[in-house]
């Protein structure tokens, strides 16, 4: 019997050894791990690595029958990652998450996959179940790409739909899987605060997205359904962000010339950066679950942003740029970074930022400035407590 939420749903245990197989014999999938594990051979000898790769990988993951027993598997290599790519990851609050409840994590979007992989290693490592993870189908173009994801407790969100009624009917399904998995299944969500990536560093929930969790249960107060989801903000802070470059082309050339086109690949392009990049250290925040009664979208956007902005953890970077920023507010009393951080710290982050700045074309560098300076400006307006 089909389930109401098949086309959107994580894979289920059952589902894993035949997905599994399938993605190991994916030309496309061994494609790609191939390169991303031998990039030299690859280009000559990638016929002989892909079935040595392929024989690998279906001993070690030979009996995995679980999502659970996945995850574990991947476990060490995700570390791995991490390790390699930063400098270290750090995470506060955690310990307001109770063993046995389901949360629903809104947390600001500045990495396509590696956002959700953070909060996952947070939760992961504080001996809590991982969320399900919400992810837009504008990247699932390949079918392995489906098939990881869905693996790996990620639902789908349909952006790509035109029509206004298909709109509606996708908002509603999600609206209602996000809502069961929470109140039945007892399973965690993570879903980014807007659509797209927040390009200029300014990290805004959209009240549209608020207005979706009550879509399923409109009969009841907003207020009372919001509770029961046990929404919780995250912040999640990268020191240094490795589509720093090309967000600030972006940035440039919508400023410039009113729009942007994506190119062919450029999302692909933008994951595999944002894995591999050099992020510096990393920091995840969960702030405490709302428990206010809020009557409707547009306050709880506004707590929403309050939380997540003033849970953010601002490096020397975001002080090193807000110095250069030409839109400094003038109504804030922002501390240098000499003031704040001791000098080793801030000798290593003015190599790394003078490094940024000389690598991004003269007329794109204040889109590079912008995202480094905008944290800093909101938290410290949520200090004085100004309006955002």
């Amino acid at each position: 019997m089909m389930g109401e939420f098949d086309a959107i749903r994580p894979y289920a245990d059952a589902e894993v050894p035949a997905v599994l197989a399938r993605l190991l014999a994916d030309k496309a999938f061994l494609e790609i791990l191939t390169h991303f594990r031998f990039p030299r051979l690859a280009r000559h000898f990638g016929w002989l690595l892909k079935p040595l790769i392929a024989h690998r990988l279906r001993q070690e993951f030979a009996g995995v029958a679980s999502v659970a027993a996945l995850q574990d598997k991947v476990a060490h290599y995700v570390d791995r990652t991490i390790e390699h790519a930063t400098d270290g990851v750090t995470y506060s609050g955690v310990e307001q998450l109770k063993s046995g409840s389901a949360y629903l994590f809104l947390a600001n979007h500045r990495d396509i996959v590696m956002d959700p992989a953070f909060v996952n290693y947070a939760v992961y490592h504080a001996g809590l179940p991982t969320p399900r993870i919400a992810i837009g189908d504008n990247l699932l173009q390949k079918p392995f790409v489906s098939d990881l994801m869905r693996l790996n407790k990620s639902f789908i969100v349909h952006r790509s739909l035109s029509g206004r009624r298909e709109k509606l009917a996708a908002y509603q399904l999600l609206s209602a899987y996000i809502n069961h998995s929470i109140r039945h299944d007892c399973e965690s969500i993570w879903i980014a605060q807007a659509e797209g990536r927040a390009k200029d560093g300014d990290d805004r929930t959209d009240s549209a997205i608020l207005k979706m969790f009550h879509m399923s249960r409109k009969s009841e107060p907003f207020a009372a359904v919001i509770q029961e989801l046990n929404l919780t903000p995250v912040s999640i802070s990268y020191e240094y962000d490795p589509c720093d470059q090309a967000k600030a082309r972006e940035l440039y050339i919508r400023a410039t010339a009113g729009s942007y086109e994506k190119v062919a690949g450029e999302d692909d392009q933008s994951i595999a950066l944002g894995i591999t990049g050099y992020k510096g250290r990393v920091h995840v925040n969960f702030g405490a679950p709302i428990k206010a009664a809020f009557e409707d979208t547009k306050q709880l956007a506004m707590e929403m942003d309050r939380q997540i902005l003033g849970g953010y953890r601002l490096f020397p970077v975001h002080y090193l740029a807000y110095a250069l920023w030409t839109e400094r507010d003038p109504a804030l009393s922002v501390p240098s970074a000499a003031e704040l951080f001791p000098a080793a710290e801030l000798a290593a982050a003015q190599a790394e930022w003078q490094k940024r700045l000389d690598a991004c074309p003269v007329e794109q560098r204040p889109y590079l400035v912008l995202q480094y300076a905008n944290p800093v400006r909101n938290q410290y307006r949520i200090k004085a407590g100004l309006p955002l």
